[in-house]
């Protein structure tokens, strides 16, 4: 059973009705350019945070606390008196009836809208194994970088017991990252430099320096967008870190001890490891999908919906969609192209009220590309201008810190990086149990976690009943024990 909520209908308010999908780069940046405009706007996203995405792996490996990365939505934007955030999960758009269809635990909420920015992004892409997530999370939300977290410093913990008791412990200390993109370098630097830095003292039954970490990709170099030069000058930085860097080789099993791979070649060769990361490849929202059947749009391999040249769905002007869900002149799925999409969809919808002309079509300004391997070294590519080592980390550090939302959080990521970078320390490696089976054990309920709550409105009138009953006899018992001084009196002594 659920609710159905009307969020706000035409006649609930005389003023331009926005509705911006998704809490992302393009969620938040086209909401927040949206403050001077005449236009009520309502941001629906399944989260209660902006996710800073290029920093999960900082999460993950214990650099960062997932606040500093994430700061709440409502936080952000509870200056702008225009603006309100609602939770839930968007499952459907009515392009004819101009409605946003959310759910949340078994509520649902229906939006109307006038203007529409879709900014749901992308989610981790399995090509079609998604059976793979079960025993190799990705790296798309705060739940993933927990996970990782926690089995990573728990695999080595594991080895700890194991090796004690004199177990063959290889498959516990070798680490796995699927996709040498940016995320998978990122990935596998850091838990090297756990491995090999951090932690060596840590332990006394295993030699952490000893951990082998893998990077796995069927693509024939590393980091592929960054060009031939960069990916060649990562790979060999990376090996000299201890990562085994394997090309060419496409995953085709992967379960709890370890995974497959296949080289061109035809070969075949399995991995024993308890830890793999996923980080290869993105498939846009499924609203892709919902849009595309209902306006004939075309979809990409990576179901990227095809837009016109300003951004709007064909046929429908009041659609934007803007990041990771666009397929149009080739653009990359980073940040930038999400920001630059989003600020133009918003300026365009305000110059709409206010009768301008309408823009030239979006022009993407490509502020480059960075990707750290370890600490101190890093490559960027700025237009022409390739960059690597020293000189692009600091790059890379100052870009970050710009773009970390907040000033408290941009202080105490400077203090972690410092910590972590110039010591040894690691502030961030507390994990539970909670972290790393939670989403395992959710995902096997029929519902996920909508069948743990009541339904909205639900109420047994009896367990009430009986409860409160409960909890007044029990606060009438702490009372007299109090009063009549019994407490730390033996049980049966005869005092009464």
């Amino acid at each position: 059973m659920s609710s159905t909520t009307p969020s706000n209908t035409p006649a609930a308010s005389a003023r331009h009705q926005v509705v911006v999908i998704g809490s992302g780069f393009g969620g938040l940046f086209g909401t927040k350019a949206l403050k001077r405009a005449d236009a009520d706007v309502t941001m629906v996203a399944k989260t209660t945070h902006h996710l800073f995405q290029p920093l999960l792996y900082q999460v993950a490996t214990g650099i960062l606390s997932e606040g500093e990365i994430a700061p709440p939505t409502r936080e952000i934007l509870r200056s702008q008196k225009n603006a309100r955030v609602l939770l839930g999960e968007v499952t459907d758009v009515d392009l004819a009836a101009r409605t946003v269809t959310s759910h949340v635990l078994g509520r649902t909420t229906v939006n109307h809208y006038d203007s529409l920015i879709v900014a749901a992004g992308a989610g981790q892409s399995y090509f079609g194994n998604d059976h793979f997530s079960e025993f190799a999370p990705g790296m798309k939300s705060i739940d993933d970088a927990l996970e990782l977290r926690g089995r990573i410093f728990g695999a080595f913990e594991l080895a700890e017991l194991g090796a004690a008791r004199g177990e063959n412990v290889d498959h516990l200390l070798t680490f796995v990252v699927v996709g040498a993109g940016p995320t998978g370098v990122e990935m596998a630097g850091q838990i090297a430099e756990l491995a090999h830095r951090t932690l060596k003292r840590d332990f006394h039954a295993i030699e952490t320096r000893s951990a082998r970490v893998v990077l796995i990709d069927a693509a024939p170099q590393v980091l592929p967008p960054f060009g031939r030069k960069l990916g060649l000058w990562t790979k060999d930085r990376l090996e000299k870190l201890g990562v085994e860097v394997m090309l060419g080789a496409m995953v085709t099993d992967v379960d709890e001890r370890g995974l497959k791979v296949k080289f061109k070649n035809g070969r075949e060769e399995r991995v024993e490891a308890v830890t793999k990361v996923w980080a290869a490849g993105v498939q846009a929202s499924p609203l892709s999908t919902t849009l595309s059947e209902q306006t004939g749009a075309p979809l990409d391999r990576a179901g990227r919906i095809g837009v016109n040249p300003d951004l709007t769905l064909p046929g429908y002007p009041e659609v934007f969609v803007v990041g990771d869900m666009i397929s149009l002149d080739h653009l990359p799925g980073v940040a930038q192209v999400a920001i630059q999409g989003a600020k133009y969809a918003a300026k365009e919808i305000d110059g709409r009220l206010k009768g301008k002309p309408a823009q030239k079509p979006f022009h993407y300004f490509d502020k480059g590309s960075m990707a750290t391997i370890s600490r101190f070294n890093a490559v960027a590519a700025v237009g022409k201008i390739r960059l690597t080592g020293f000189i692009a980390w600091l790059m890379w550090l100052a870009v970050h810190l710009v773009y970390i939302t907040g000033f408290k959080n941009r202080l105490t990521a400077v203090m972690h990086w410092f910590v972590s970078f110039l010591g040894r320390g690691r502030s961030e490696r507390t994990a539970t149990e909670q972290q790393i089976f939670g989403r395992i054990a959710l995902a096997r309920l029929r519902r996920g976690a909508t069948d743990l709550v009541s339904a909205p409105g639900q109420l047994d009138q009896d367990a009430e009943r009986d409860r409160r009953a409960d909890l007044e006899a029990q606060a009438a018992e702490e009372v007299r024990l109090t009063d009549q001084s019994q407490r730390g009196i033996r049980v049966g002594s005869g005092s009464s």
